[in-house]
Order: structure tokens, then C-alpha cells, then sequence
């Protein structure tokens, strides 16, 4: 084999996959037993300093905030991440002093509300290594290599670019066509939480709407955290296997969370609260701004129900619900009022 190129970027989250074929085999039990448990439970359990770190959901959408604060109020540190669509989950991470390495396909933007002040002022002062860079497409493959127990998956993709340079992806000459192809390293990260809709005390999960990556990435994890809006009756998984799009085998622990994704938006049960969003944004400016929203949101509650309560409970959330099913219009606080008469 013939290699042509190699990026420079930090290979992170790789195994050999015998090697993490074994794991899976002596680590992941298919016994069909309850794996309920609270967040500050399955954090503690599943989640260890320097483990390289996966999230599920895309950008601020079915994010599993409730183990993103649990993992800030347990210290958890030295984590790297997989910022595949990370957005306002790796924003918070860094900022919280979980993540300090991270490999970038969509990062540190917070989309049509701007950027992320916190993560990109870490980068700026070194508290967070970019240690490579790759494509959405890149990352989705690297979580498809691992599923399918590869140490690679070949690809156009990244070929010809500058993000080539910066990735862990090495370009070779095809045996069969003689031409330049992309090798795109697998991954297998240690911990991935993903949120999702309902599942039963077993693990078997269904998610209504875009997958995105969670089909890929909750069969490549070695290990793998459930949060749910609620836990469903085992018959009711049954009456419907078509929607079961996580089986129970590939699951440590389920965490029931209702409201989990907050402030995040889950999709057809409740919107984005832009307000708190916002107010992460505006407090995020400074590190001073930051200690106080952790200190009032994060350290001062016990748990993520806590949390919820302090910033407006179910009257929130019900206004937030009727938004999303346009019972209500969207109030975007991060846009400004355009001038009457158009000027």
C-alpha cells in the first residue's frame, strides 16, 4: 500500500477493532435486565477522565444536557470530544472545564445566534487543543468504520482540500484504479450519551424524526448512556420493532429525564427556550459571566429536575411545547426589532 498524504491532526478515539471487539464482548452484557439509574449515577459509572467523548442530537437539537451538567458538577476533566455537529453541548463542556481537546467538523458557532464566546475564547487562550479537523460527512464515516468493525473506511471525501491537511485521514493509492483515495480512520468513543423521545427500563429506544448520526454512533460506542423524556412499557417497544432504532444490547444505562434536552430543542414535544440560550450567550461574553450561570444553574441544584424548576418548571415547558406545535409564535430575543416603515 502506497501512501500518498497524511494529515497532520491528532488521531483520537481510535482502537484496533479486534481489540475493541473484546471489550464489547466482556463489557456489554445481553442479558435483558433494568438499566435504570439517576444521571449522577450512570456519569459516575460510565464517564472517566480523558475518556474521548461523543454526544448525540445535532447542534442544539435531542441533546442530553442533563449528563452535560452532570458531568461538569462531578469534575469529570481532560475529556476529548467528537465535535461532529457540536454546538451548544461542546460550548458548555469547554466551558465547564470538561473538554480540552477536540476534533472539529462543526464547532464553536451557535448558528443564527452567533458564536460560541466561551469555547472559542479556550481555543484563544489554550485551554482547548483543535487537534484535527474533518467533515460532517468525515465524522459520520469515522462512526460507521467503528460500527461496522473497521479500521477505516475509504472515501473521496476531504480529497483535495485544506481540512485533508488537518485531519487524521491518511490518502493511499488505489490498489484497483491506481487513483488517490481517502482513508478515513474509524472511531470508537468511550462514552456517548444520546437523548431520545421514550425507551423502555431495558434500553431498547425509539427516536421520532432525523436520526442524524445516533443510528452509527450508538453501535460504535463502547460505552453508552440513554437520557428519555419517558420510560415505556417493554409491549409497547414490541407492538411497534419498526421504531426501535437502538436495541437494548448496545445500552449501559437508561436515565428517565423529562424536559432532558433543555434548553435545547426536542422535536415535537418542545422548542428551543431562546431566552436561556440567550442568556448563556450574553453571560458567556467573560469567564466571570460564566462562572455565575454554573454557579447559579449548575452547582447551586442537585440534579437536572432542580434545575428545570429554577428556570420556570412546566409552565416553561408547556409554552415551550406549544411552540413547537405553532400554538404559539417563536420569540427570538437574539433578533432585533426591524425599524417601522423600513428604514
Amino acid at each position: 500500500m502506497t501512501v500518498l498524504q497524511e494529515g497532520k491532526g491528532k488521531l483520537i478515539g481510535w482502537h484496533d477493532p479486534d481489540e475493541n471487539r473484546r471489550f464489547v464482548l466482556e463489557n456489554k452484557s445481553r442479558q435483558l435486565k433494568d438499566k435504570r439509574m439517576s444521571a449522577t449515577e450512570a456519569v459516575s459509572r460510565f464517564v472517566a477522565d480523558g475518556d474521548f467523548l461523543a454526544m448525540g442530537g445535532f447542534g442544539h437539537i435531542r441533546v442530553s444536557m442533563s449528563i452535560i451538567y452532570e458531568m461538569i458538577r462531578q469534575n469529570k476533566r481532560h475529556l476529548k470530544m467528537a465535535g461532529k455537529t457540536a454546538v451548544h453541548d461542546a460550548d458548555i463542556l469547554v466551558a465547564g472545564g470538561v473538554v480540552d481537546e477536540i476534533e472539529v467538523a462543526y464547532s464553536f458557532g451557535h448558528e443564527l445566534r452567533g458564536l460560541s464566546h466561551a469555547s472559542r475564547r479556550a481555543a484563544q487562550a489554550g485551554r482547548l487543543k483543535v487537534v484535527a479537523e474533518t467533515s460532517n460527512a468525515g465524522y459520520q464515516w469515522r462512526f460507521l468504520a467503528g460500527m461496522m468493525g473497521l479500521p477505516f473506511i475509504p472515501s473521496r471525501n476531504l480529497l483535495g482540500t485544506d481540512t485533508l491537511e488537518h485531519s487524521s485521514a491518511k490518502v493511499i493509492e488505489d490498489p484497483f484504479s491506481g487513483k488517490p483515495i481517502c482513508l478515513i480512520p474509524a472511531a470508537y468513543p468511550d462514552v456517548v450519551a444520546i437523548h431520545v423521545p421514550r425507551c423502555d427500563m431495558y434500553g431498547n429506544c425509539q427516536i421520532d424524526g432525523s436520526l442524524v448520526e445516533d443510528f452509527e454512533l450508538a453501535r460504535c460506542a463502547r460505552k453508552l448512556i440513554i437520557t428519555t423524556e419517558k420510560i415505556i412499557e417493554e409491549e409497547e417497544i414490541r407492538n411497534r420493532p419498526d421504531a426501535t432504532v437502538i436495541p437494548f444490547f448496545l445500552v449501559d444505562a437508561v436515565v428517565e429525564v423529562p424536559g432532558g434536552a433543555h434548553p435545547c430543542l426536542m422535536p415535537y414535544q418542545y422548542y428551543f427556550d431562546e431566552e436561556h440560550i440567550g442568556q448563556w450567550l450574553s453571560l458567556s461574553k467573560t469567564d466571570e459571566g460564566v462562572a455565575q450561570y454554573f454557579d447559579q444553574f449548575v452547582y447551586s441544584t442537585v440534579d437536572f429536575s432542580e434545575y428545570l424548576e429554577l428556570v420556570g418548571g412546566a409552565a416553561m415547558l408547556e409554552k415551550l411545547a406549544k411552540i413547537e406545535r405553532y400554538e404559539l409564535p417563536v420569540e427570538l430575543p437574539w433578533v432585533k426589532a426591524r425599524p417601522k416603515g423600513g428604514e
